[in-house]
């Protein structure tokens, strides 16, 4: 097998088929899903009178968005309320424009990014606490991001974490090996 063969496989691998007119990679979607969710927060802080710069990437298979600069807290809120009700509306902007349910991700004024690292902190005390007394931990109810972020620390770890309870009080529970 020649190395055109290898890469054009290792290729359709990622490429979903799109329709009788050929395929479109998920790298390409993705970076399209990212455009059009730039240009709909690009128009809302337009709207709203807000400067910010968007920064459009691919991670962990979707599009990430991050806007920075200017006096944006307002738009994540307390404790990330208004940051999710944003990400949410985009994500539909996109799914209206391009069809297709979108994964998204956003981070405004490295919330998530800060989010992420207290997160990870937090799973390894746990993780700590686990392995010394051999006992379960329930973590505080916690929204699908930071849950997400909990399960692939502890995943990383080399222990087994579990989602337990109904939302908005649904929590991580971190068990013994």
């Amino acid at each position: 097998m020649s190395e055109n063969e290898t890469t054009t496989t290792a290729v359709e691998e990622l490429e979903p088929a799109k329709g009788e007119g050929g395929k479109k990679s998920l790298i390409s979607r993705l970076e399209e899903e990212g455009d059009v969710a730039a240009d709909y927060l690009e128009a809302l802080l337009d709207i709203v009178d807000l400067d910010g710069d968007i920064d459009i990437d691919v991670e962990n298979d979707r599009a990430s968005l991050a806007i920075a600069g200017g006096k944006l807290s307002h738009l994540v809120g307390e404790r990330g309320e208004v940051l999710d009700a944003l990400q949410e509306l985009t994500r539909l902007a996109v799914q209206t424009s391009l069809g297709e349910r979108s994964r998204l991700m956003l981070d405004i004024d490295n919330f998530r990014s800060a989010k992420k690292e207290e997160l990870a902190k937090l799973a390894h005390e746990v993780a700590d606490e686990v392995k010394s007394t051999g006992q379960s931990v329930k973590l505080r109810p916690m929204n699908a991001f930071e849950r997400k972020v909990v399960h692939d620390t502890i995943q990383e770890i080399g222990l087994t974490s579990e989602s337990e309870g109904e939302d908005p009080n649904r929590c991580v529970v971190v068990l013994p090996a």
